[in-house]
Order: structure tokens, then C-alpha cells, then sequence
């Protein structure tokens, strides 16, 4: 494998510009790899995926693009390269929701930055749609979206609106809604030894 230097002095650019444009073909070998782009349905938080990791989904809410100092910028590869490393790390290495989340974030974040992005522009842009995409009901909701992030959060809210969404058709194998739907806070027994 050729080094850093020997890839800089082949291009005859800069070091910043080499990052670049690897970390440009490293996103472009991610987006490949995902089977199905999934923008019809209702999702939480934006963006995510299906149980066996082969759809991604974004929000059928969510612009394919936004505005950057003149230029219009695609967004549905960086939410990709955030779902498609999350699943990863959580099916692969076993992580949590959490720590698999953080770290995609920083995946996303490089991928922003080396598209000449700056990340407070294009988190900003992000951080509108996510808040009017959770203010919505769900009406739409894929059968097999994962709920794992959901759980892992303890987003019961969230959960019971999912369940509901799902609940107006045949519900997939394994999932079961009423579980979710009717999970309330019980009272703490009492002892009734004293």
C-alpha cells in the first residue's frame, strides 16, 4: 500500500487535499455497500435501518439537500456513512446504541469536513429537521426498522408511537407491540412484612 507521501506527491497536492479525497473514496465505498435507500417512510431522529442492516432510511420529511455558501449540498450520503457505521459497531463489536452513536458522529463529521463543509452549517441544517420530524406523528413506519437505538435509549415515547404506527397493519414476526403500547409505570409493591 502506498504511503501518505507517495499518494501526496502522485497528486501533487497538499496533505489536507490527499485526506480529502480519501476520505471522499471511503465514503463513496460505504454508500455502495448499503442495498436500499429508503426515503417513503415516517423515522425518528432522522435517519436509520433496517434489522439486517441492508436499508438505510431517511425521513420521507427530510430535504435530499441544503444551501452552502452558493453550492447545494447532498446530505443522504453523510446520513449513510452515520447509519451504515453505527449498525456496524453495534452488530459487529457488540457496542451500545450510545458509544456506537458518538463515534458514527465523528465518522459523519470527517466525511462533512473533508467535502469542504463546514459542521456547524451543516449540523445546524440537521438539528431543524430532526426537531420538526419529532414534533409529527408517525404514520408511516417500516416493518422491519431496527428499534434497537430506541430501546437503548429507553425512548419509551417514541416506542409506543412506532407500536401504534405499526399496529394499523399485520405486525412482522418477533415484534410485539402491545408489550411496548401498554409498558406503564406500576406502583412499587409494598412489603407486607413490617
Amino acid at each position: 500500500m502506498p504511503s501518505r507521501r507517495a499518494i501526496q506527491k502522485k497528486l501533487r497536492a497538499p496533505e489536507w487535499q490527499v485526506s480529502s479525497f480519501m476520505m471522499d473514496r471511503a465514503l463513496e465505498a460505504v454508500v455502495r455497500q448499503i442495498s436500499k435507500l429508503d426515503r417513503d417512510h415516517d423515522i425518528p431522529y432522522l435517519a436509520g435501518y433496517s434489522k439486517n442492516g441492508k436499508t438505510i432510511y431517511i425521513d420521507r420529511h427530510m430535504p435530499k439537500s441544503f444551501s452552502f455558501r452558493r453550492r447545494r449540498v447532498k446530505t443522504d450520503r453523510f446520513l449513510i456513512l452515520h447509519e451504515a457505521v453505527e449498525k456496524t459497531l453495534m452488530d459487529h463489536l457488540g457496542l451500545r446504541y450510545l458509544h456506537a452513536h458518538q463515534i458514527a458522529t465523528r465518522a459523519e463529521q470527517a466525511a462533512v469536513r473533508a467535502a469542504g463543509i463546514s459542521w456547524d452549517a451543516y449540523d445546524r441544517f440537521m438539528r431543524m429537521y430532526v426537531k420538526s420530524i419529532g414534533d409529527k406523528r408517525l404514520g408511516k413506519v417500516p416493518r422491519d426498522l431496527d428499534l434497537k437505538p430506541y430501546r437503548d435509549e429507553r425512548d419509551n415515547e417514541v416506542l409506543r408511537r412506532i407500536a401504534a404506527a405499526l399496529d394499523k397493519g399485520p405486525m412482522r414476526m418477533g415484534f410485539r407491540a402491545y408489550r411496548v403500547r401498554d409498558r406503564r409505570r406500576r406502583p412499587a409493591k409494598k412489603n407486607s412484612t413490617s
